[in-house]
């Protein structure tokens, strides 16, 4: 074997070493793109590695061997990404681009065979074994047909394709080489990498001359495809500019004769517009249009927005209303089948029928449903329109930040629409709907707007009933419509949209409010859902409560509703796999199929202890007991607050630890005191974050019970914000309060006067449960909680005991 990198630089010795058998060559490994022998081929070369085998081929004046890759998106090939068959050829000038490529022109030589690789870096190193193709003996008959044939294909080919000169033709012509006319067509026609590599593979030049053959009559074919289908499309465009040309005509010749042009569709519009019972304003607006239509040229853009704005507007309920069934009692029982409780929401519902009775003509009833989660706003919403018979059109509002959304887009937009308001009333199919506005609160604003300012006029009585969304450009009334909006919170309602409706709060469900609707509703739904019967599964009391208690920590009734379904599903189960007949569950029973209980209730401790209070807190899911722990220890005067406490309780601390300073000697303690002792105040559950001034006066009776090691009487809550003067002040959710209150096993509470009104919302149960304590001074809580008297004139009720025996359930929800 002979290397010829050590060739001297002379072209005798150089076709030696391709005359031998085989030969050590620098090796470019090619990515879609083949080169064929006795071709002069140019191409542009970005790798390191090719450029390197390019510069020392051309440097020691040696062949180099041209090779393709079998995929091209690998960067650095091994033998086995390489194909078999490749090219010697010579490097006749390599040309610098600018950046790092070159531009090469090489000349083919010969086939040859890559044997195996030697090289990889800094370039590829290939042994090459020369091939010769197949000698001729004589140009039979048969292969001067197949030439023939072929040159009559590559004329064709030639001609549908127009890309190739006639200076290759002419070359593929004075050939009779059948070798050299297949790699001369190959090399300048349009194939894929895997067919031209079919055709470098060939030795035998018949062969060869036959797979071009092939490869030439389907290119041929696909080339006629495309032809026949350019022409058809040419043909089509010149055709519709015929018809438009002579629909021009007709239109012209229409008008000179006095005659309609727009088409039959202007005629429809037309007939549609005096048939509806439309105002005078919105016929003579359609009638306008219809005009404007007519006198657009076909097929033209303006016509196609046109048509759709006289769409929406004949969809439209123009005057259109649906009776509505004023009945008091038919409501009041149609709202008690589908909802237990809301006597609140009820009862404003049954006040509205009341006055339409009364006053049919009475507009701005816009009523505002706020309350946490689940507790059944837009089921009451729903079930609202079903009593009054009203047509329901529900709009969710949440993530909406596009003011367009509300009021629509010009309808010259591409794409335009009306607004979800006018779209509700188009769906609804009546002018006097019940439209829910559903997450009222989750309205966002951006750059396109502020949809809750959009809103104003929609929820104000005094300007709705002339509407006018930007696409339809015509005044709607939506004073006969009637507004329900809901809402987790009114905080993020903006001021003057949360003035226009009238907030009712729906809070908690109490835990016999759950179970009621536990049995009267949900329970009976999941059953038909799981086509179970009532008596296959038997649910007792004691098993729903302790399923509301246990397994949900909830503000309304999602997640109870999933456990029930969880409860038939695993009773479905039983039946089919067991053959059970009747499923019963217990309180025992439920751990068994439903898993362990995953809430435990507050575990009150029994004995007095000094500086452990318990708080009353409001969450989203209900109330809490909210234990506060004060140690007092020797140091230098600080106040440690832990617990994963918010900026308002810690302030609420502060201004309980100033007070108490202030009232260091009425309570006994050293006027110093604030200097020797450190003292920590710590919330337990410090994952859960806290916040807020109700807990204000847990706080100061846990510090003056740790300073004066009182024992605080057990079974005692309390809630309320302190001053620094030792004012009590009123604080929210007080029945949600309660009610974590009687959970845990308390039996007083301690609450500010103020909130003494608030005792008629709290539920029945409750109010008989618990003895109230309302007060006005620190003074009085620190009397009835440590049985400690300052020795001053105390404003608060500290003997009274309110046991509250009267007033009904109430739903009204008030917030910290």
């Amino acid at each position: 074997m002979k290397n010829l990198e050590n060739m001297p630089d002379s072209m005798a010795a150089e076709l030696q070493g391709v005359d031998d058998n085989s030969t050590a060559l620098a090796t470019v490994a090619l990515r879609g793109l083949i080169v064929f022998p006795q071709m002069l081929l140019h191409f542009d070369v970005g790798r390191d590695a090719s450029i390197k085998a390019l510069e020392a081929a051309l440097e020691r004046s040696a062949p180099i061997f041209l090779v393709a890759q079998r995929d091209m998106s690998v960067e650095s090939p091994r033998k086995n990404d390489l194909f078999d068959v490749g090219t010697l050829c010579h490097v006749r000038q390599l040309l610098r681009l600018p950046g790092d490529g070159v531009r090469v022109m090489v000349e083919g030589i010969c086939r040859g065979r890559l044997c195996d690789l030697m090289q990889r870096n800094p370039y590829l190193i290939a042994q090459v074994e020369r091939l010769k193709d197949t000698e001729l003996s004589s140009v039979t008959a048969s292969t001067e047909a197949l030439m023939r044939h072929v040159y009559e294909q590559f004329e064709s080919y030639c001609e549908l394709s127009g890309k190739l000169s006639t200076d290759i033709l002419l070359a593929v012509l004075a050939s009779e080489n059948p070798g050299y006319i297949a790699d001369h067509i190959a090399q300048n026609m349009f194939m894929r990498t895997g067919e031209k590599q079919s055709i470098m593979d060939e030795l035998r030049p018949v062969q060869r001359m036959k797979k071009l053959s092939k490869i030439l009559e389907r290119e041929i074919a696909v080339l006629e495809l495309e032809f026949n289908l350019q022409s058809q499309v040419r043909e089509n465009m010149s055709q519709t500019q015929r018809e438009h040309y002579l629909r021009e005509q007709m239109r012209v010749i229409s008008q000179e004769l006095g005659e309609s042009g727009g088409g039959e569709d202007v005629d429809d519009y037309r007939v549609a517009i005096f048939d509806a019972k439309l105002p005078d304003e919105v016929r003579e607006k359609l009638v306008k249009e219809v005009g404007r239509l007519e006198r657009q040229p076909f097929g033209s853009s303006e016509a196609t927005v046109i048509r759709s704005y006289l769409d929406v507007c004949l969809e439209m309920p123009w005057g259109v209303k649906t009776k509505e069934k004023v009945d008091v009692d038919k409501v009041r029982k149609a709202l008690d089948m589908d909802h237990f409780g809301m006597e609140k929401v009820k009862e404003r519902i049954l006040e509205f029928v009341s006055v339409r009775q009364l006053a049919p003509d009475l507009k701005g009833q816009i009523i505002c449903l706020v309350g946490p989660p689940g507790v059944g706003k837009t089921s009451i919403a729903m079930s609202v329109a079903k009593a009054l018979g009203r047509k329901l059109s529900r709009i969710s509002l949440g993530g909406v930040h596009d003011e367009a959304e509300i009021r629509g887009h010009r309808k010259t937009y591409v794409g335009a629409m009306p607004g979800r308001i006018i779209n509700g009333i188009k769906q609804a199919g009546s002018s006097n709907p019940l439209m829910l506005l559903d997450e009222i609160d989750k309205v966002g604003s951006d750059h396109r707007g502020d949809p809750a300012a959009a809103l104003l006029e929609v929820l104000d009585a005094e300007q709705n009933s002339c509407f006018r969304d930007h696409f339809l450009e015509l005044s709607f009334d939506l004073s006969e419509v009637m507004f329900i909006t809901t809402a987790n919170t009114t905080a993020t309602i903006p001021r003057p949209l949360l003035d226009r409706m009238e907030v009712i709060e729906l809070s908690s469900y109490t835990d016999e409010e759950k179970l009621q609707i536990a049995k009267r509703h949900l329970l009976p739904k999941q059953l038909k859902r799981h086509g179970l019967k009532r008596g296959q599964m038997k649910l007792s009391d004691d098993a729903i409560r302790a399923l509301v208690s246990g397994y949900t920590r909830e503000s309304g009734v999602r997640v109870l509703e999933r456990e029930l379904a969880s409860l038939c599903r695993k009773t479905a189960k039983e039946m089919i796999e067991n053959g059970a007949k009747v499923i019963s569950f217990t309180p025992k029973k439920l751990q068994e199929f439903v898993g362990p209980v995953k809430y435990h209730p507050e575990k009150l401790s029994r004995s007095e202890q000094v500086g452990l209070v318990n708080g009353l807190a409001w969450t989203q899911v209900g109330g809490e007991l909210l234990e506060v722990e004060v140690n007092v220890v020797a140091g230098s005067g600080k106040v440690e607050l832990t617990g994963n406490l918010g900026a308002v309780m810690k302030e609420s601390a502060q201004a309980a630890f100033s007070y108490i300073r202030s009232r260091a000697s009425a309570l006994g303690l050293e006027q110093n005191f604030y200097k020797k002792y450190d003292i920590h105040v710590h919330f337990p559950e410090g994952a859960v974050p806290k916040d807020g001034p109700s807990a204000g006066i847990a706080i100061t009776t846990a510090m003056v019970s740790a300073l004066t090691n009182t024992p605080v009487k057990t079974g005692i809550a309390m809630t309320g914000e302190v001053t620094l003067r030792g004012r009590v002040l009123p604080i929210g959710g007080l029945k949600e309060k309660t009610m974590a209150a009687l959970r845990s096993g308390i039996h007083t509470v301690i609450i500010p006067a103020d909130n003494e009104s608030d005792l008629q919302e709290i539920d029945q149960t409750v109010r008989s449960a618990l003895h109230f304590v309302p007060v006005e001074q620190v003074d009085a809580v620190l009397f009835y909680a440590l049985s400690l008297d300052p020795k001053t004139k105390h404003t608060g009720s500290m003997e009274t005991v309110v046991s509250g025996k009267q007033g009904s359930k109430g739903n009204l929800q008030i917030k910290q």
